[in-house]
């Protein structure tokens, strides 16, 4: 497989996961109000936002995880703590941690 070839699958899986597998999310625990779910889920995405206190705000080379303060493992900690409440605050729990697990694979399964 060339260095495109996997840049290409390492582009489709980081906005699959962002973007449509959300909607899965939504539609099968969330039916009834899966239009609303998904709109939640999309705004955890926010939470990049701590990528504009880093220099530079965006490097390739750089996890995520770990290194962002909305992304440190004591955030991640408390996304986790937010699934056991029920209502909004566990949907943003969701969209929080499945925000963690799309920058791990990005990083961890596509850089070596």
């Amino acid at each position: 497989m060339s260095s495109s070839d996997i840049l290409l699958i390492k582009t489709f899986t980081h906005y699959f996961l962002h973007f449509i597998f959300p909607v899965f999310i939504a539609l099968i625990f969330y039916r009834e109000n899966w239009k609303k779910t998904y709109l939640i889920l999309l705004g955890t995405m926010l939470v990049d936002l701590d990528h504009l206190f880093a220099t530079p705000i965006f490097d390739p080379n750089r996890a995520s995880i770990g290194f962002h303060f909305l992304h440190s493992y004591y955030a991640i900690a408390v996304y986790f703590l937010m699934l056991l409440f029920k209502g909004n605050i566990r949907i943003i729990g969701i969209g929080l941690l499945l925000h963690m697990l799309t920058d791990f694979q990005d990083f961890y399964f596509w850089s070596h």
